[in-house]
């Protein structure tokens, strides 16, 4: 698979809640840099993400790759209901680094957290 096919697989696995295919689309040493979890490894920011999770819409509005660079950006939406049925919704830009294996090493997500930070703080 190439990134772009990568990149449209996890988009899919995280609006479904496939956390072990998302988790395997990372290398051993993945990591996830997120705005409201902090530096985790993969599997860790995941299973905490899901577990404050009822439901997620994602609608992918891009993918911007560079000729020659080992990463990409998704641009997308992503509507997040949250276990306590409370909703929000906000643009995200994830920065995804892959290795020379095509398995993600790093991904850094990007977007405004006013809303979804009090939220999360209310589980």
């Amino acid at each position: 698979m190439n990134k772009k096919e990568i990149a449209k697989q996890y988009i899919t696995h995280l609006e479904n809640g496939n956390i072990k295919q998302v988790v395997a689309l990372f290398n051993e040493n993945g990591m996830v840099d997120s705005p409201l979890y902090g530096i985790k490894k993969a599997d860790e920011f995941y299973r905490e993400l899901n577990s404050d999770t009822a439901n997620s819409e994602l609608h992918l509005k891009g993918i911007f790759e560079e000729n020659d660079s080992s990463s990409l950006a998704l641009y997308f939406t992503y509507k997040w209901t949250l276990k306590n049925n409370k909703k929000v919704e906000f643009d995200v830009v994830d920065i995804i680094e892959f290795d020379n294996q095509n398995k993600i090493n790093k991904l850094k997500i990007i977007y405004d957290t006013v809303t979804a930070r009090k939220l999360v703080e209310a589980l």
